[in-house]
């Protein structure tokens, strides 16, 4: 069965897609969930204007993300987490803190979707000073975050 899907599904589909999917699936999860809806012409004619309209928008945000990463060179972040006495940390640092600590100290706004880790995978799990990574497009920029025990 030919749908369109009305938000992300791990595995099957993004918004404003159209793919064709098991009928079982589409009857049981997609359509009752309001995940997905029968793809009808009219309906595929509101996709490809929704995800033009997506993709504008995007652009838009990734435009405003490479002049707040120029913005960024030499920058220095300071978060402040509660630690034990060896300087772990109770609750590790994610993307989401380091853009808020950016958005709130110095007014760059920088989605968490294009901050990445240079030595840790996930978060940042110990005090002290640690190098990020900004990466918009082709550009990227490396910024000093520092951790300090609360």
């Amino acid at each position: 069965m030919k749908v369109i899907f009305l938000q992300d599904v791990a595995g099957a589909g993004r918004k404003g897609e159209v793919r064709i999917v098991s009928d079982g699936y589409a009857r049981n999860f997609l359509i009752p969930n309001k995940k997905a809806e029968f793809a009808s012409p009219a309906a595929i004619k509101r996709a490809q204007i929704l995800k033009s309209s997506i993709e504008a928008e995007k652009e838009i945000q990734e435009a405003l993300a490479q002049k707040s990463l120029e913005m960024l060179k030499d920058a220095k972040v300071i978060i402040n987490a509660k630690a034990n006495e060896r300087g772990h940390l109770f609750a590790g640092i994610h993307p989401g803190q380091i853009s808020a600590a950016l958005k709130e100290q110095l007014h760059l706004d920088i989605p968490e979707d294009f901050i990445k880790f240079l030595k840790v995978d996930t978060h940042i799990k110990q005090t002290g000073s640690h190098t990020v990574k900004a990466v918009i497009g082709d550009m990227e920029r490396e910024f000093e975050v520092i951790v300090d025990p609360a």
